[in-house]
């Protein structure tokens, strides 16, 4: 197993020559970096077989079609899937929920039940399909401490048609207890969809031991490029799913007054897919799961926040969003200063050291406006960060808290 050392000499980017543009990046909530086997990968597609996959009859095209049959069945392994056909190449996450808000039959009146920590990636589909055909939206509210009320949720989920929920919250860094989620919600016959954005990266996902009926996650977070995704559902239920987006590559033959569609998982697929981003996508996921593993990543990113949590509660004016116990945060530390803009935190660091955080609503715009929170400065972390660039983190902020 690779350490922390050697896994830093797989990011180019952390190895410039030039100090100057050397970054101490802490916004791995917002993009991972990528390995270089990751840009080889896509700049092998480009340089060496540029092709389409299952159009072309010449060599290069059935090298792609190869790898991306090939990438199919890693994702699968990845989330332990029974079946490669469960997998759907996607843009990233929102498209994935869209997907299937737009392509489930809801009628008016049809419940869709979600967290009030979702991002708006999984709120915003379901509030338009709201307005556009009258499904109702509830809310589950956490926990005093942001944790997931499970109580509360047991009583909302009665009459409910989907859970659509975060796995871990990109706001706070917590994980929700996402196989007692779903065991009450089928039980009480709701289908349920989990956004695994966050969890991707940092925790090994098994959808058969879950029992989830769909997934979505975005490979640019985890070590992957920008762009890509994945989309997960029990194939029983992807072939009951209405089309999507339509078009070539989605059916079998057309006249000019009929069609007839692909199966699974084609039909969800159309037009030229990035077949550079699937291939480097691939690449990422076994770098994740095979060169590192998630044990380690998962031990080694406790200890980065448990020593910056401590750090800065000896400030009692720094509020960290999410419980006191670093280890119910993962690699997420997010706070905020009352009356403080967090953008100009955020700037501050990224001058003094080149420290990169991220300061914002985080894409959860419903939490903070509800709490009448203003902003936050979220530091979030990946297997690549050092503890010496935590202590590097916390002596500015430091420096910031003399200053402000």
């Amino acid at each position: 197993m690779k350490k922390v050392e050697e896994i830093r000499k797989d990011f180019s980017v952390l190895n410039q020559a030039d100090a100057k543009q050397s970054v101490v990046y802490f916004d791995s909530a917002c993009m991972s970096l990528k390995p270089d086997c990751v840009i080889d990968a896509i700049d092998e597609y480009y340089r060496k077989y540029p092709a389409c996959a299952g159009r072309s009859a010449h060599k290069n095209s059935s090298i792609v079609t190869k790898k991306v049959k090939e990438a199919r069945k890693n994702v699968a392994d990845f989330i332990n899937a029974k079946s490669e056909n469960e997998i759907l190449f996607t843009r990233n996450t929102t498209e994935g929920i869209n997907l299937l808000a737009n392509s489930f039959d809801f009628k008016k009146g049809d419940v869709v039940l979600l967290s009030d920590k979702e991002h708006n990636s999984n709120l915003i589909p379901w509030l338009y399909l709201r307005d556009k055909i009258g499904i109702e939206v509830r809310i589950c509210e956490s926990k005093e401490d942001n944790t997931f009320d499970l109580d509360k949720f047991s009583e909302l989920v009665k009459g409910v048609k989907l859970v659509s929920i975060v796995h871990t919250s990109n706001l706070d860094g917590v994980t929700n207890p996402v196989k007692e989620i779903i065991k009450i919600a089928h039980k009480a016959g709701a289908l349920v969809c989990l956004d695994a954005s966050q969890s991707a990266a940092h925790e090994e996902i098994d959808v058969r031991d879950l029992d989830v009926d769909f997934l979505s996650f975005s490979g640019h977070k985890v070590f992957g490029p920008t762009g890509t995704g994945i989309f997960y559902g029990k194939l029983n239920l992807l072939e009951k799913l209405n089309a999507f987006i339509v078009g070539g590559d989605t059916v079998e033959f057309s006249t000019y007054d009929s069609y007839k569609f692909l199966p699974v998982p084609d039909r969800f697929e159309a037009g030229l897919q990035d077949y550079a981003g699937i291939i480097g996508l691939i690449e990422a996921l076994k770098y994740a799961k095979k060169e590192i593993g998630f044990k380690y990543i998962k031990q080694h990113e406790l200890e980065l926040n448990t020593y910056i949590s401590e750090e800065l509660a000896k400030y009692p004016e720094i509020k960290i969003i999410g419980p006191k116990d670093s280890a119910l945060r993962g690699s997420i530390v997010n706070f905020y200063i009352e009356n403080t803009d967090m953008h100009k935190f955020a700037n501050m660091l990224d001058g003094m050291a080149n420290i990169a955080i991220r300061a914002g609503q985080h894409c959860v715009h419903s939490w903070f406006n509800a709490k009448k929170i203003r902003n936050s400065a979220r530091i979030s972390f990946s297997i690549f960060n050092t503890k010496e660039e935590a202590e590097l983190l916390v002596e500015n902020i430091k420096k910031i808290m003399q200053i402000i």
